[in-house]
């Protein structure tokens, strides 16, 4: 009961932090500029180790360094600070993220027999930015002094990506969707779009979408009709899976003016149901480990993975 109890917390508590940001016009998983401790590269939050965060916790720590103005996409435990050396100085408050996981339990069925039941549970625990942070070794705070990749450069990385994930993306008319009877991507002409980072954020939003596909991930949101609520479950999705995207190409993630009608509806949506943005998390996560996974390898140039 307790369990159950601290699970349904955590759910609210992000929820919540999320539904505060869009009633406020943002979208905390757009953070529009670079980093300066990597190097002018877009990126994900990272851990102590160096691994980027996954789902709901990068849409979570984005927001925080928004709000707090951190630009170190490092974010450690108060225990992990203190055992590279350094510590989180005093009155600083840290940020929840969240472990999903489960336990197998053997329990006695209706027959009399033995068997596993998984139970799924949710943990929170709490990090700091390393900018909170004093005597961390210099990894965590140094600044670099110029970007490693020119944009030219991560927009090539982009273009290389998108052809390796074998899609049928046509070209013409005005407007940018994803055809899933038919299953194609239409885009408008590369040159009515403001630049070249446009062009990758708006199509990594409908790659996102063409990942829905039954014999993709067959992700079913309950759209019935064009803009109900199934289909603003679906843009979300594509949202957060295009930002997740974006990071990983360190390119900017482009607020698309058409899907600011869809905030009311989100906004509906998570105040119904506090499950439902870890849910679009997981999805959107799932969508871009598929399409990365239909990179048939390194879709870097050799000097761009000499210098990443």
């Amino acid at each position: 009961m307790a369990q159950t109890s601290s699970r349904s917390d955590i759910y609210t508590r992000i929820t919540d932090k999320i539904v505060a940001d869009l009633e406020q016009g943002g979208r905390p998983w757009l953070r529009p500029w670079s980093v300066e401790h990597t190097a002018g590269k877009i990126t994900r939050p990272l851990r102590h180790s160096g691994i980027p965060y996954n789902g709901i916790n990068v849409i979570m720590l984005w927001s925080a360094a928004v709000a707090k103005g951190y630009s170190c996409p490092h974010w450690l435990t108060f225990k992990q600070a203190l055992e590279l050396g350094g510590n989180v100085r005093r009155g600083e408050t840290g940020e929840l993220v969240v472990y999903a996981d489960s336990i197998k339990r053997t329990e006695i069925d209706a027959h009399g027999e033995e068997c596993e039941r998984e139970i799924p549970f949710l943990k929170g625990y709490t990090v700091f930015n390393a900018e909170q942070c004093e005597g961390l070794p210099a990894q965590y705070t140094a600044r670099a002094d110029a970007p490693v990749l020119s944009a030219a450069q991560r927009l090539g990385s982009a273009d290389r990506f998108f052809a390796a994930t074998g899609a049928d993306i046509r070209h013409g008319g005005t407007r940018a969707y994803y055809a899933e009877g038919a299953d194609f991507v239409q885009m408008p002409p590369f040159e009515t779009f403001r630049d070249a980072e446009s062009y990758a954020a708006t199509l990594a939003h409908e790659l996102t979408h063409w990942t829905k596909h039954d014999k993709r991930l067959a992700r079913d949101m309950g759209r019935v009709k064009w803009s109900d609520e199934g289909y603003a479950r679906e843009e979300l999705v594509a949202e957060l899976g295009s930002a997740f995207l974006c990071a990983d190409l360190s390119i900017t993630p482009e607020p698309r003016e058409d899907h600011a009608a869809y905030i009311a509806t989100w906004l509906k949506v998570l105040k119904d149901d506090k499950r439902f943005v870890f849910s679009a998390a997981s999805h959107a996560q799932r969508a871009t480990d598929y399409l990365h996974s239909l990179q048939r390898q390194d879709f870097r140039s050799p000097a761009e993975r000499a210098a990443a």
